[in-house]
């Protein structure tokens, strides 16, 4: 079973969409053994607690620099036995340690390397897309490393940008190939091990 560690920050779809997924069967050999948030009051924390799920509130500001908090957020997925951590709209910046190298993941409303980097969550990404006047977008499943939006890239799904397509009708039906994607990605892990991430790994 792969025990995987959630960081979230806001609304939680990505949390949503995998308990859903695990509980009707279509994520296989796959558990959530923590919810982290680094916000109290959001969407997110709700989802974690309706499911039952172990939660732990992980917020910067009570922490005296990056550094404390980065190694907070560790050892609590270390306490929690956690395989593979996945980054679901986490808004803060995770400085891993070495023991997490190859070991989590994300997912980027965009098609990396264009439209990545700090600053480049949400909204901010689909706006970016619209205003370059691009006939393309998608979203980016990548292992992370210790700069924003930059790792090796797992696996991609493109959505075409349409003519009438403003900012928030792109983030939908970026939001609907994400929820296909992660899920599809984590299941390859669950069924081949995180070994099987290492091919991915530079």
């Amino acid at each position: 079973m792969l025990r995987l560690g959630v960081l979230v920050s806001g609304a939680g779809a990505t949390l949503e969409n995998l308990v859903q997924r695990i509980r009707d069967g279509r994520l296989r050999n796959a558990e959530i053994a923590l919810v982290i948030s680094s916000r109290s009051a959001v969407r997110g924390v709700e989802i974690a607690r309706a499911a039952g799920l172990p939660l732990e509130i992980v917020r910067k500001r009570d922490h005296p620099d990056e550094a404390a908090f980065s190694a907070a957020i560790a050892r609590m997925l270390d306490r929690a036995t956690v395989d593979l951590a996945v980054l679901a709209g986490f808004l803060c910046f995770w400085r891993l340690p070495p023991r997490y190298d190859g070991r989590v993941l994300n997912i980027h409303p965009a098609l990396l390397p264009r439209f990545g980097g700090k600053g480049m969550y949400g909204r901010h990404v689909h706006a970016a897309v619209h205003a370059a006047g691009v006939t393309e977008s998608g979203c980016t499943v990548h292992l992370v490393d210790n700069e924003y939006d930059h790792g090796p890239i797992v696996a991609q799904a493109r959505v075409p940008v349409q003519s009438a397509d403003t900012p928030e009708t792109l983030a939908q039906r970026v939001m609907a190939a994400e929820r296909e994607l992660y899920p599809r990605v984590i299941q390859q892990i669950a069924d081949h091990g995180l070994a099987w991430l290492q091919q991915y790994h530079t």
